[in-house]
């Protein structure tokens, strides 16, 4: 599918904000896809659709998971704002038709997860990074994202933890370990 179908579709199903956003994160994905040698058309499509289920009903979102055999872990059914990264990338597989390395960069925008490629990497940061972000030291992880993506990852995980914490909500053990993975690899080089 071509991205102008895509995003047809993704603006027919989200509000006007979060549409904005989901602009904003498909010209940040394509400005770092340029600086790491990444597929700036796949980057953007991801971009662009990374949130397309982010305003779904927990109704739908459950029938969408219930078709497709995925199932949530404990964290992830008591929090249903992490269910549309995995509800975005059936959609995304099952109707943008989109490879399998571009249906896990959607899957693991949220969290993140082990072993992540550049593509999935990418629109992490440029998830927490968009244009249309506003948070303390957001100049400063867009300028390291254009060093490290890894470094930023963990400065972003770090924000999300304490974040998490002062609120006093879980956390998920899939972004400690993805912080922990990149931190053993740091100090090995």
């Amino acid at each position: 599918m071509e991205l102008r179908e895509i995003e047809e579709i993704v603006k027919s199903k989200l509000s006007e904000k979060r549409y904005k956003h989901s602009l904003a994160v498909m010209q940040r994905c394509v400005e770092l896809a340029k600086i790491y040698d990444v597929d700036e058309p796949k980057a953007a499509m991801v971009g662009l659709a990374h949130d397309v289920a982010k305003e779904m009903d927990k109704e739908t979102c459950t029938q969408i998971l219930k078709e497709n055999n995925v199932e949530l872990d404990k964290i992830e059914l008591e929090n249903f704002a992490l269910w549309h990264a995995k509800v975005g990338a059936i959609i995304c597989k099952n109707v943008f038709g989109f490879s399998q390395d571009m249906v896990q960069a959607v899957e693991n925008h949220t969290l993140g997860k082990r072993k992540m490629d550049l593509l999935s990497k990418i629109l992490f940061v440029a998830d927490a990074t968009g244009l249309d972000r506003n948070w303390d030291d957001l100049e400063y992880a867009r300028k390291l994202s254009e060093v490290s993506l890894d470094d930023t990852i963990i400065y972003i995980i770090d924000i999300n933890i304490k974040d998490n914490i002062a609120k006093k909500r879980q956390i998920h053990p899939e972004s400690i370990m993805l912080r922990n993975e990149l931190l053993s690899e740091k100090n090995l080089l």
